[in-house]
């Protein structure tokens, strides 16, 4: 016991004597717990992401004014009136979560439609194919805000009036024989004198208003009990058809979440690799093994870009047979130019090699380097969008994020496979990329020689 207690208490001291790991084991959870946390809302969710959509109106009606004016009133939703090729050109690069196009003529087509007798319009969605959640929930509240505009319209306002009247002129026109004409005449009959007796209501009434006043007409009269027998009730006065935004062929160019995820995962794990890489500098000079290599005819400079450009290479290999298995094994396709995807994986096997040169500059020893350098890596694989999508940060941190190279090569990445996207949208990206790698390789030569 006394040579086990002895053991024990010799692994603690050691613990606590490396102040800096011990600093690191106890931020580190303590940071990114925050972070989820506050991402995910925190206690009150004040700074939650909202959805940015577009919507593209082509119809002047009061129906479709309102249902615009009432999507931009959503608390959770950032609207954007654009052109309709402006908005999916920004729904297929990911600028956007969708686009919703009101066509021509919907607030005269949905006003029909409301009672089941007209040909129900349609609302286009063209939508990012990444986000099917998101898109589950601005149709819910696209829903609300048609069901408010056109019940509302339909049961106080000028439309319903007009509509009634031309119902009505309809029904004198019909065969006397239709079984239906007396009692939808009643129908319409007794919802026309309901709107004369009550005050002109305001173009922001809601849909308790309209359906507290549809309820009454209803209940007004016998003759509104059997229109409804005979299918005259109400119904959803329109449908939607979605359309996922993807270059290239729809049937053949589908969304295919194993291309974010080996994007992601490839990202976090060759970072790793580039760690293991930069230790194995410092571990190589703790050896005396650079003193050998620097008394031979090779310098400082030749040793670190050989260094630099071996880690390159490997990561450039390790990102290229991943992506080979995710291709014949998970059906991922590089549906986008292959120039630009070899151009982004290329760009970011140099950055992870001149990153790897950072952390052996930096790290005084190879203990602590690996704290340093594991926080930082998951740092920036956190805020790259890796493990969560970034459309769920906050509107600010969104933006930030464009300063960590990361966010760039998983952009690239999506851009090149399931996106589809051409040689354009990767060269932003590589651009980046490079840009970075040549700032981390010159901050680490700068730092060996100064040593």
């Amino acid at each position: 016991m006394t040579a086990l207690i002895a053991l024990i208490r010799k692994d603690l001291i050691l613990f606590l004597a490396d102040r800096r790991a011990l600093l690191l084991n106890l931020v580190m959870p303590i940071l990114l717990g925050a972070f989820f946390g506050f991402v995910t809302g925190g206690r009150e969710a004040k700074d939650a992401a909202k959805i940015e959509i577009a919507v593209i109106s082509q119809d002047d009606h009061v129906i479709s004014q309102k249902i615009v004016k009432g999507l931009k009133e959503e608390a959770t939703l950032s609207v954007k009136e654009l052109p309709l090729e402006e908005a999916k050109a920004l729904v297929l690069k990911g600028k956007l979560n969708m686009a919703v196009l009101i066509p021509e003529k919907f607030g005269d087509q949905a006003g029909g439609a409301l009672f089941g007798g007209k040909e129900k319009p349609e609302l286009l969605i063209f939508y990012d194919p990444s986000q099917t959640a998101v898109l589950a929930m601005v149709k819910g509240m696209l829903t609300q805000q048609v069901m408010q505009s056109v019940s509302a319209e339909m049961f106080g306002g000028k439309t319903g009036t007009k509509f009634i009247d031309q119902s009505l002129q309809e029904l004198e026109k019909m065969d006397e024989a239709n079984k239906n004409k007396g009692e939808l005449h009643d129908f319409l009959g007794s919802l026309k004198k309901f709107q004369l007796s009550q005050q002109k209501t305001e173009l922001a009434d809601t849909a308790a208003d309209a359906g507290s006043a549809s309820a009454s007409a209803a209940k007004s009269t016998d003759a509104a009990k059997s229109a409804k027998a005979a299918n005259t009730g109400l119904s959803m006065p329109f449908v939607t058809k979605d359309q996922a935004m993807t270059a290239g062929d729809p049937v053949t160019n589908k969304y295919n979440g194993y291309a974010h995820s080996f994007a992601g995962m490839s990202v976090q794990f060759i970072l790793f690799m580039a760690i293991d890489a930069g230790i194995g500098i410092l571990l190589a000079r703790r050896l005396g093994l650079w003193n050998r290599l620097l008394a031979a005819p090779v310098g400082l400079n030749t040793v670190l870009i050989a260094r630099a450009l071996s880690c390159a290479l490997i990561a450039c290999g390790l990102m290229c047979f991943i992506f080979l298995v995710a291709v014949f094994v998970f059906n991922v396709h590089i549906a986008g130019s292959l120039p630009g995807f070899i151009g982004v994986v290329v760009s970011f096997s140099l950055m992870t090699a001149s990153f790897g040169l950072l952390i052996a500059a930096f790290g005084k020893t190879p203990e602590a380097a690996r704290g340093i350098s594991v926080f930082a890596t998951l740092i920036m694989v956190m805020l790259s969008g890796a493990w969560m999508p970034s459309f769920m940060f906050p509107q600010w941190l969104q933006s930030l994020t464009l300063i960590v190279p990361t966010r760039w090569a998983v952009d690239g990445l999506d851009a090149m496979t399931w996106r589809g996207l051409g040689l354009d949208a990767a060269l932003p990206a590589v651009g980046v990329q490079l840009a970075f790698a040549a700032v981390f390789g010159v901050i680490a030569l700068w730092r060996f020689r100064k040593a």
